[in-house]
């Protein structure tokens, strides 16, 4: 088999010569190059499709691929994002790793929603470890702001768990 620099140095005597196809075999490995393909080619991205319709012949296609993806690239539309200030926040966190779940079975509620009132010592979850079932209290007097896990859901030590706005 040919090492990667041996078919670096092909496709460079390829690219600059005039043939536009080279075909290598050997022991059951295949190697095909072509270039100057005339044709379409086609790159999809989400909501954009760049078609060319026509290859220019001194172009190699992989150029042609790049050169598109730049295109892409440059006219992505932008998204900002915007990120909240929860300085003012208290976070409940995970004090173990274990399984996050908002009630203490399946089928009775949760503990507590987004804007439910809560007190120091209000259970607002249930974190297993090991199959023992930890249920992890409020820690401040406040309003649950938002919920930042799903039930069921793996958590690590230290991972935040709810936003509380304290009173």
């Amino acid at each position: 088999m040919l090492k990667v620099q041996e078919i670096r140095e092909l496709i460079k005597l390829v690219d600059q010569s005039s043939i536009d196809e080279f075909v290598y075999e050997y022991d059951g490995s295949k190697i095909k190059m072509k270039k100057n393909v005339v044709g379409s080619v086609q790159v999809a991205q989400p909501a954009k499709q760049v078609v060319i319709e026509e290859a220019p012949e001194a172009q190699p296609v992989v150029e042609q691929v790049a050169a598109i993806k730049q295109e892409m690239k440059t006219e992505a539309p932008k998204q900002e994002v915007v990120e909240e200030d929860t300085s003012h926040l208290h976070k409940i966190v995970s004090p173990m790793v274990g399984t996050f779940y908002q009630a203490s079975s399946p089928e009775a509620g949760p503990y507590v929603k987004a804007g439910d009132k809560v007190s120091k010592d209000s259970i607002v979850c249930i974190v297993e470890a090991m199959k023992l079932f930890n249920e992890i209290e409020a820690e401040v007097n406040g309003e649950i702001v938002e919920i930042l896990v799903k039930d069921g859901q793996l958590v690590e030590y230290g991972q935040p768990l709810f936003l509380v706005k304290p009173e």
